[in-house]
């Protein structure tokens, strides 16, 4: 079994596309590079942010190989898995694992909304079908299926389910699961608008979203909250939450990628049937963007 460390700061990276729809191979690598620069943990591919949803299987292989010659064994490369049949995501898992990639993200059943027992046989299903590890995406806010802990109870009976990248919302939750699992899970917080304060609660990592645009003071914030120098973390936090708030819309793509832009590492072009921002709404998030550039911290050594 490929071995994953479940910790750290993990960019839930963008997709990018030229003008005419393509894959952006050279602004992704662009972006990639900068990632590691700024010393993140792992990279995650076609997940919500990188407009999975959107694109091909051959695009889909094509990015992790991609990736995984990019990054070269210095983090992990993740898959996301967003599929609605147990076929497919089982066939999703072997594609990522035969292209390179070290473990897979892996949703709920997408648009059925499965009960516990189905829920539970669907993440089985793809344990039993890979030795690639495994983080339970869960977000009952915006997929409807929460994973309980009973339900974990049952998924950490596979030693390839390792962690879970926790978006109930619920910062409590971090505790409980520490305190019913101890170190067996790895615990990420998945909403960059309460990620400082579910490491300050234990968690291991970070799966971020602005991180796409601000790497370093995405890393600076998870490294020194990990070093107790949790006043200096929450002054950069505080600096940097109008933009985080900018993850938690149905249009986080668009708003993402225009701070990328605005950072010098991305484009706008999103795969129809998104479309950029417009009018008011884009003046709006445009603002937010500028006036975070111009006041970006000075990052502490850490």
């Amino acid at each position: 079994m490929a071995n994953v460390s479940w910790k750290g700061v993990m960019p839930a990276v963008t997709t990018k596309f030229t003008q005419d729809d393509g894959l952006d191979l050279e602004m992704f690598s662009v972006n990639i590079n900068a990632q590691l620069e700024a010393g993140v943990h792992g990279i995650i591919l076609g997940g919500t942010l990188g407009e999975a949803s959107t694109l091909e299987d051959g695009e889909k292989e094509l990015l992790v190989r991609h990736t995984v010659d990019l990054v070269n064994g210095k983090v992990p490369v993740i898959m996301n898995i967003a599929e609605q049949t147990t076929k497919n995501a089982i066939k999703a898992a072997a594609m990522a694992q035969e292209n390179g990639a070290e473990g897979l993200m892996i949703l709920p059943p997408m648009r059925y909304k499965s009960t516990d027992h189905e829920t539970v046989a669907y993440f089985k299903a793809v344990a039993e079908s890979t030795s690639l590890p495994m983080m339970i995406y869960n977000n009952p806010v915006d997929y409807k299926i929460e994973v309980t802990l009973d339900m974990f109870e049952e998924l950490l009976k596979h030693d390839n389910i390792q962690a879970v990248k926790d978006s109930t919302r619920d910062i409590t939750n971090v505790i409980r699961m520490r305190n019913r699992f101890g170190d067996r899970l790895s615990i990420l917080g998945g909403v960059d608008t309460l990620a400082m304060e579910s490491l300050v609660m234990g968690s291991d990592g970070w799966v971020a979203g602005l991180v796409c645009a601000f790497p370093k003071e995405t890393v600076a914030i998870y490294e020194l909250v990990k070093a107790g120098r949790i006043a200096e973390a929450a002054e950069i936090y505080r600096w940097f939450m109008p933009l985080l708030e900018l993850d938690i819309s149905p249009q986080l793509v668009q708003n993402i990628k225009l701070a990328e832009v605005a950072t010098g590492i991305g484009t706008e072009h999103v795969r129809l049937p998104r479309l950029p921002l417009q009018g008011e709404e884009r003046k709006r998030v445009i603002s937010i963007i500028e006036e975070g550039v111009k006041t970006r911290p000075t990052i502490p050594s850490y």
